[in-house]
C-alpha cells in the first residue's frame, strides 16, 4: 500500500512537479510477466523517477543495513525505502551476492518486475562503466527479457553530493527487450553470461549516448 501512496500522493506528485518527466519507449515494458529492468545509475532519483513513470509495480534489492536502523530515523528510512519499492537482503559476507539474486529468482517469479544497475553503484563522472554478472545471470536462468532504461536530467535535478533537489527536464527512455532465452542452456557459461552482460551495457550506451569505460566503477571510487 505505501508504495502506491508513495507515487501518487506523497512524493511523486513533487517528482512530477519538478522533474515534468517524458516517457520515451513506454511500449517496450511488457505489461505482465516476468522483467528485468537494467539502467545507467547517475543519481539516487534515478530510482524514484523510474518507480514514478512504469505503470507496474517496480522492486529494487537494497542494503539490509538500510532497513535496520532503530528510532524515528530508523523507521523513516525503512519506510521510505519499502515505500520506493526496494526489499532488504543481507548483502554481508562471502555469500552475499547470491542472497541478493535468490531474492531478484523470487521477484521474477512472482511475475514481478526487478530494476537493478548492472555497474554495480553510481557513476562516477558520467559515463558508463563496466557491468557486473549477476543481472545477466538471472536473465538466462529464469529467461526473463531485460528492458534497458536510460535517465537523462537527474543529474542535474539531484546533482551528486547535495540533497536538495532541482527543477530540470526529466527523460527516461526504455530500449526494446533483450531476451536471451536462446542461450538458456549456457546459463553456467562465465563466457556466456559475460557476454550477455557486455549486450546489455552496450544497449544502456548507445540508448544513453554515455561514454563506455571498460572497468568497474567501484573500482574508480576506491582509487
Amino acid at each position: 500500500m505505501w508504495y502506491w501512496i508513495f507515487k501518487y500522493v506523497l512524493i511523486g506528485p513533487i517528482l512530477a512537479l519538478m522533474g515534468r518527466p517524458r516517457v520515451e519507449g513506454a511500449e517496450h515494458l511488457p505489461a505482465t510477466g516476468p522483467v528485468i529492468i537494467a539502467g545507467n545509475h547517475l543519481t539516487v532519483v534515478d530510482s524514484f523517477f523510474l518507480v514514478l513513470v512504469a505503470k507496474r509495480r517496480v522492486t529494487f534489492i537494497a542494503k539490509s543495513e538500510y532497513f535496520s536502523g532503530g528510532g524515528l530515523k530508523g523507521a523513516l528510512i525503512r519506510w521510505f525505502y519499502s515505500s520506493a519499492g526496494q526489499v532488504p537482503v543481507d548483502r554481508s559476507g562471502g555469500g552475499a551476492g547470491d542472497s541478493a539474486l535468490d531474492a531478484a529468482r523470487k521477484i521474477l517469479a512472482d511475475n514481478g518486475i526487478w530494476a537493478i544497475y548492472p555497474e554495480g553503484t553510481r557513476s562516477p563522472d558520467g559515463r558508463l562503466y563496466k557491468g557486473k554478472t549477476g543481472m545477466a545471470r538471472v536473465a538466462l536462468e529464469t529467461g526473463a527479457p531485460v528492458v534497458p532504461v536510460v535517465m537523462f536530467g537527474t543529474e542535474k535535478f539531484n546533482p551528486v553530493g547535495t540533497r536538495m533537489w532541482r527543477p530540470a527536464k526529466i527523460v527516461v527512455k526504455f530500449g526494446e527487450p533483450i531476451d536471451f532465452s536462446r542461450y538458456h542452456e549456457h546459463a553456467s557459461s562465465r563466457a556466456v553470461v559475460r557476454s550477455a552482460t557486455d549486450e546489455v551495457m552496450y544497449a544502456l550506451m548507445e540508448l544513453s549516448g554515455q561514454e563506455y569505460v571498460d572497468i568497474y566503477a567501484a573500482s574508480i571510487k576506491a582509487a
